[in-house]
């Protein structure tokens, strides 16, 4: 009876992971490793079930041969699965070989084989060869998955390893060894697909973080410019004032609206204008620092925000230099446009903390500027600084960087 219930025992825990890795194969973009290691553990449960359904027409011949075979269509899915998983070169003609090997000396040697079959050292040799094998390329090869699953692999399938070299041994002189050779066994091989288990839910884990990456990017990034788009200003503005800025530090708000930009579209197509805003967003990049914030509103709309500043003062002397680099000319193949820009700044604290007040008080400072002459700044509720302030610096950097 105790044999029936070592067998039962390792019958239910193999359904378990049957319908675990069954469960992970119809998730979609799932490795094809995992149909192999599905396959593996149907065998060896067939394996174990062939004890209780055969047991009782008392023939162990004949139980021997169907748990082997299907204990070597097991060990050699398993290998093909880890092969297919992993994308390392484990050879399939030569796992293909050994399993066909032994089990043609396993259906020809069907009266002769020892009772139980674990005695057999050329059934033990192939255990240990497959195993061995693929223990091999677990701690030589760099595997695609964290470092404590591929140790607890390692472990499992080192452990396995000794069980079927010293099990037949043991099993002869220590009959008794065989059921508890059976519990044991069962426990390092739930450890070995425990592990393999992991491994594929680690791939999903990574694949899950990759796309909520790739999400967040496309929420909060403008597709054409890679700058933030409104939608991160409008959601993450006070996470990322709050990271960027120190207390009693002030921080300037840039409303930026290019000029002359509509003539790009018209004459030269769409295509030909989101090159020149593509090189807008670089130059705007480059002019700020670190720690200051760049996106695109729309169309032809930008905002800067400069952190940290320490004085009033300094928020000018961004503005001048965004607008040098803003009017130097912008070369697409062939074609060159000279733009500029109009620019209306808001100040926190000092014109409020709300950042859609701010960029209302910015709109309506650069709107002063478009009406009063274009190519120019205005300090919210102050004048504005007309071209002629920056034009020797934009004839500068239109010198030094033509493009």
């Amino acid at each position: 009876m105790q044999h029936e219930i070592v067998h039962a025992f390792g019958a239910g825990v193999y359904c378990v992971f049957i319908a675990l890795f069954l469960l992970a194969s119809r998730i979609p973009r799932t490795n094809p490793g995992a149909r192999w290691w599905a396959a593996a553990i149907g065998c060896a449960l067939v394996a174990r079930l062939s004890f209780l359904f055969l047991a009782p027409l008392k023939d162990p011949a004949l139980s021997n041969v169907v748990y082997g075979s299907f204990t070597i269509l097991e060990k050699s899915f398993m290998a093909v699965g880890f092969a297919r998983f992993f994308k390392i070169g484990i050879h399939p003609w030569l796992v293909a070989l050994v399993s066909g090997t032994t089990m043609l000396w396993l259906l020809t040697s069907w009266s002769g084989l020892p009772v139980p079959l674990i005695r057999s050292p050329v059934y033990a040799a192939f255990n240990v060869f497959i195993l061995g094998y693929v223990l091999w390329f677990i701690v030589r090869t760099e595997l695609d998955c964290l470092p404590l699953i591929r140790r607890v692999m390692a472990a499992a399938f080192g452990a396995l390893l000794l069980h079927w070299a010293c099990g037949g041994p043991i099993g002869a002189l220590y009959p008794s060894w065989l059921d508890h050779g059976f519990v044991l066994g069962t426990a390092l091989a739930a450890l070995q697909y425990m592990s393999l288990l992991a491994a594929i839910l680690s791939l999903f884990q990574r694949r899950l973080l990759s796309a909520e990456a790739k999400a967040l990017t496309m929420a909060f990034k403008d597709p054409l410019t890679g700058l933030y788009n409104k939608h991160f200003m409008n959601n993450l503005f006070d996470q990322a004032l709050l990271l960027a800025t120190r207390p009693h530090h002030l921080v300037a708000v840039y409303y930026i609206d290019l000029d002359n930009f509509k003539p790009v579209n018209d004459k030269a197509g769409h295509a030909v204008g989101d090159k020149v805003l593509v090189c807008v967003a670089q130059r705007l990049k480059e002019a700020v620092r670190s720690t200051d914030i760049c996106a695109r509103l729309g169309g032809d709309e930008f905002t800067v925000i400069a952190t940290q500043l320490e004085h009033q003062e300094q928020a000018p002397e961004i503005a001048r230099k965004l607008l040098a680099r803003l009017a130097a000319p912008i070369e697409v193949g062939d074609q060159q446009f000279v733009l500029g820009a109009s620019i209306g700044i808001s100040l926190y604290p000092s014109h409020g903390s709300d950042l859609s007040l701010l960029l209302e008080q910015a709109d309506a400072a650069m709107y002063h500027v478009k009406s009063s002459g274009k190519s120019g700044f205005q300090l919210h509720g102050a004048s504005w600084k007309p071209s002629a302030e920056y034009k020797a610096e934009a004839a500068v950097n239109a010198a030094a960087r033509p493009g």
